[in-house]
Formats: C-alpha cells, structure tokens, sequence
C-alpha cells in the first residue's frame, strides 16, 4: 500500500511540475512578441509592463515562503494560484491599454509567487532531507520537459492561430495542474519537515521574517546577492532575442522563440537530472560556477549574428546555465536553513532577491536599446553576469559539508561559518 502510495504521490509531483512549468515562468517572451507585433509597443513600454509584473511579484515572494512555511494547505494554494493565473491569461486577449495589460500581469505574477516555496515545501515534506537533491533534480526535468512541451505546442499554434493562442495554451496547462496537484496525498506531507525542521525535531519555534533570516545567515545573504545578479543578466536575454526576431519576420517570431526555448528546455533536461544525482557527490559550488559562467558567455555570443539559426543554437547554452541554477537552487538554500524551520521563507527572501534582478533587468535592457541598440544591451546584461560569477567564485563557500557533517540533524545556527 505504501508503494502504491509512493508511487502516485511521485507521478502526481511529476505531473504536476509539468504541467506548471510554463506558468510558472509566465508570458515572458511571448507577451513582448505579442505586444510589439499586435498591439506595436515599443520595446521600453514593452519593459516596464515586465518590470511591473516583477515588481509585482518581488513584494509577495517572502510572504509567500512565509505563508507556505505556516500553512497546511500548500496543496489548495497551489490551486488557487493556478486559478488565478488561468483567468489572467484568458482576459489578456480582450484588452489592449498599457494599465490593463500591466494589471493582469502583475496579477498573474503574485499568483505565481506561491509556486515555487510550495512545491518546494511538498517535496521535502515528501522525501525528507536525505533524499530532496534527486527529488529536486526530477522536479526540474519535469518542469523542462514540460516548457519543452509548451514551446512546441505555443509555436505551433502561433504559427496557425497568431500570437494570441499562446495565451489559452498557458491557461489549459494551469487547469492541468489544479488537477495533478488534486492527487498527491496530503497524509504523505510532513508540515514539519516541509518548512525544514529536523524530522522528529523539537516544534516550530518562533517564525522572523524573511528579511531576519536574511541579515542573521551571512551565506545566505551572499547567494541572495549572486541570485539576483544572475537573473539581473538573464531575465532579459531571450526578451531581446524575440524583439530581434519579430523585427526581422513578425510572422515567424513566435515559432523562432519557441525553438529558442525548445532548444534550452531539451538541454535543461538532462542537466537537471545530472545535477540531481551528482549535487550531493561533486558538491554545489562547482556546478554552480559552471552555471553562472555560461551567462556572460551568452550574452556575448548574442552579439556576433543576427542570424536566426545563430540565436537558437546560442540559446542552446541557457539551457546548462538556467538547468544547473534551476535545480540547485532550493537545495542550497535547504543546505543553508535546514534545521532551523524557515526553509520556505528563505526560499521566498531569496526569489525576492532574484525577482528584483529579473524585474530591473527588461526595464534596464529596453532603456539600453533604446540609446544604444540591440548589441551593448547583451554586452551590458554580459557584464552583469560577470561581477556575479566573481562574487560566487570568490566569496560564496561551498555548502554541502554543512549538511553532510551531521546528516539530517544539523544543529548549528544559519549564521555559523560555512567551511
């Protein structure tokens, strides 16, 4: 029974980081396609709608993780969130104004905030500690796999029904979801442990803030300053690469973005599941530098061609960088936090650190465009990534020792000196 058990709560995870995949990450590129080919949309307006949205999203990252880490119902504000961002997608298509557009995306951001710190929290309230790296790493070939799915299935429909099918395409994966979330068993979750207490620890404490966490965790707060440049470089390369493909062919801009992100999500595929088996082996820092080099290198390489076969195949290193980061990230900051029962606040503290990088950077690449072109908004983004992969190389300390010396029964505080 217990197998049985195991098995479909594993097969509803599976589903669901599927299914979710593309709702998770948004609109992003397709919103700038559809924008600037439909509605004509310059490409800073085009930015600050991507900024508002992760403006949006920044403020409700922490009270997310810290309402996940208090809540029994991860499972019915995984929902809820879909729900949400499946009315918003579906009310995109009946407005044009700047303030509409704007508001249903910042909607559609807040609500994807929750997923994240919940589906985190459901996994290692599932697996426990020992075995939540390997569990991680399937969660990330699935969510791959799944915007794999999706971008195939958005160029296509695209290329038949215009950029606006993307937009339903996004809502059916949600309702998808609500149901794959409906079948993972909520007896398998221990609440406990999901918000990264011991198992068999000792209660939960008094729960700070996101922002407490932060300030008391010196290493913490060091990754949240490298996760928010990282995606203060990144968030606005593959943006950019839509409004050059839509300003060379509108009517082949869709499908030429689905096969940049096809091409990424097919590598991120088996990265993920290399980094789920060999994280705890090799340790996190080395796969880490990896991922945080290949963003400059991007960047760079965007800027020899315009060619459209040129931007897909680059495109194809986004997926070792974005593959490696996606899939360490909620097991370093389990590393950092774990015994101490503020596992999804941290999680969300640092998406807001992250998010903040994110939103910034399509404002900070429109306005970069705008005075100087396409090129030095890369070559800008490039050396962004840069100063972030220093800072990690030189100052951010390898975490899987402090794990691995005591197993599942860390004791020391956040802030204890990481060797």
């Amino acid at each position: 029974m217990a197998t049985h058990l195991d098995r479909r709560n594993n097969l509803s995870l599976d589903s669901l980081n599927f299914f979710l995949a593309d709702v998770r990450d948004g609109l992003g590129p397709y919103l700038a396609i559809y924008l600037l080919a439909v509605h004509h949309w310059d490409p800073a307006s085009i930015g600050v709608v991507m900024t508002l949205a992760g403006i949006a999203a920044l403020i409700t990252q922490t009270p997310a993780g810290a309402l996940v880490d208090n809540t029994r119902y991860k499972r019915a504000m995984i929902a809820i969130a879909a729900l949400l961002v499946t009315g918003s997608c579906l009310l995109l298509p009946f407005v044009s104004s700047f303030s509409l557009v704007a508001l249903t995306q910042a909607l559609s951001a807040v609500a994807a905030s929750v997923f994240a710190p919940a589906i985190s929290a459901i996994t290692l309230g599932i697996t426990g500690p020992r075995a939540f790296t390997r569990r991680t790493g399937r969660n990330e070939t699935f969510n791959h796999a799944g915007n794999a799915c999706a971008a195939l299935l958005a160029g296509l429909f695209a290329y038949l029904f215009g950029p606006v099918a993307v937009f339903y395409l996004m809502a059916v994966m949600a309702l998808a979801s609500v149901i794959a979330i409906a079948f993972v068993s909520p007896k398998a979750i221990d609440h406990d442990v999901a918000r990264g207490l011991d198992p068999g620890g000792a209660g939960h404490g008094t729960q700070p803030s996101g922002l407490a966490v932060l300030l008391t965790n010196q290493p913490l707060l060091l990754f949240a300053v490298c996760c928010a440049l990282f995606h203060l470089a990144n968030a606005a390369m593959l943006p950019l690469v839509s409004q050059k493909l839509a300003q060379a062919n509108l009517h082949m801009a869709t499908p030429l973005t689905s096969a940049c992100i096809v091409a990424a999500q097919l590598v991120m595929v088996p990265v993920a599941l290399l980094v789920g088996a060999k994280a705890d082996v090799w340790g996190r820092k080395p796969l880490l530098l990896v991922g945080f080099l290949i963003l400059p290198l991007r960047g760079v390489l965007y800027t020899f061609s315009d060619d459209p076969y040129w931007l897909v195949a680059v495109q194809l290193l986004d997926g070792v960088g974005a593959g490696i980061f996606g899939a360490l990230f909620p097991v370093v900051v389990k590393d950092l936090t774990l015994g101490t029962g503020h596992f999804n606040v941290s999680l969300g503290a640092l998406s807001t650190a992250f998010g903040l990088g994110a939103a910034l950077s399509n404002g900070l690449a429109g306005l970069v465009v705008e005075a100087a072109g396409y090129s030095a908004a890369f070559l800008t983004l490039a050396a962004v990534a840069a100063v972030a992969l220093v800072l990690l190389w030189i100052a951010f300390p390898e975490t899987l020792q402090r794990s691995a010396e005591s197993g599942t029964h860390r004791s020391e505080l956040p802030s204890a000196t990481v060797p």
